[in-house]
């Protein structure tokens, strides 16, 4: 190997590393609620359709996650879950490079957004922003403050769905205001079962979470409420919105399982977590037939 090789080398792994950190498995999650809601409200394909749609499946995501993998690098270390699909663990030399690359990706794309939208969109950019620092970044740790821990999470996978209605000018229904309600206790749901499996990592790393605080077996039966709740609430919204109520089953059949799990066996979650992983994609594909539907009745 030359000597010119191995710089070119280092560059394209470190390269791959930052692109890792975003999670590129979970990029859909985030650009999927913007889409659906700015295409199914202005009913047409655009320059912002496209635009935001892509802010919202890498560079928030690489905000997101990059920030987080940055500042948690110390307790990553002790936990057995990162260096994959669900999390890197990026090495130091590359934490300022991982902050400048999710800033250079991130400000032209919120320039055009913010170009192109109004206070409406402006202010749920700004929370959508806020959050995704918020939860990871010194001063701030969300993620160190129980409930709220849950509630910026899920708050990184609404607000692109709000930002997305802002943005198409949409009138706010009480059917869109209960499907919100019920996509962000999802997101809580989603957030705290996620968080039981990291109970000793954390624990042992001197960080909280609503996990850590109120336990494992108290945080996977919140869960499990949020979701039958978020699940229940769908019945309530007009045709075809009831359909996605069946959408938390499998969430729900899923976690079920660890109903009395304990603190010491909080760890073999992860097996459920990671069907989590799968069942997000099922989940979308059907909701995405749910939202042909509505699109043609």
């Amino acid at each position: 190997m030359s000597a010119e090789s191995v710089p070119s080398r280092t560059i394209g792994q470190d390269i791959a590393q930052i692109v890792l950190s975003s999670r590129p498995i979970s990029w859909i999650n985030t650009a999927f609620p913007f889409a659906a809601a700015y295409l199914l409200s202005t009913r047409e394909i655009d320059l912002t359709l496209l635009i935001g749609t892509l802010y919202f499946l890498i560079p928030y995501n690489l905000a997101m996650y990059g920030i987080n993998d940055v500042f948690d690098y110390a307790s990553d270390l002790a936990n057995p879950r990162k260096g994959g699909i669900e999390g890197a663990l990026l090495s130091p030399r590359i934490h300022r490079a991982t902050l400048w690359a999710a800033a250079v990706t991130n400000i032209p794309f919120l320039v055009y957004l913010v170009a192109v939208g109004g206070p409406a969109s402006w202010a749920w950019l700004a929370v959508s922003v806020f959050a995704v620092i918020a939860y990871s970044a010194p001063g701030l740790r969300f993620k160190e403050r129980p409930f709220l821990d849950s509630v910026t999470s899920s708050t990184h996978f609404v607000s692109p769905a709000i930002v997305g209605l802002a943005l198409a000018g949409a009138q706010i229904t009480p059917g869109a205001v209960i499907t919100l309600t019920a996509f962000f206790l999802w997101g809580m749901a989603a957030h705290a079962f996620g968080a039981v499996q990291d109970i000793g990592p954390d624990r042992e790393g001197g960080i909280s979470s609503i996990a850590t605080v109120i336990g494992a077996r108290a945080t996977v039966r919140l869960g499990l409420s949020l979701w039958v709740v978020a699940g229940a609430s769908m019945l309530l919204t007009p045709w075809p919105g009831p359909l996605a109520a069946l959408l938390a089953l499998p969430y729900v059949v899923n976690a079920a399982p660890w109903w009395n799990v304990t603190d010491e066996t909080s760890a073999t979650t992860n097996r459920a977590w990671r069907r989590f992983i799968a069942l997000n994609y099922f989940a979308g594909f059907l909701a995405t037939m749910i939202l042909i539907l509505a699109w043609i009745s």
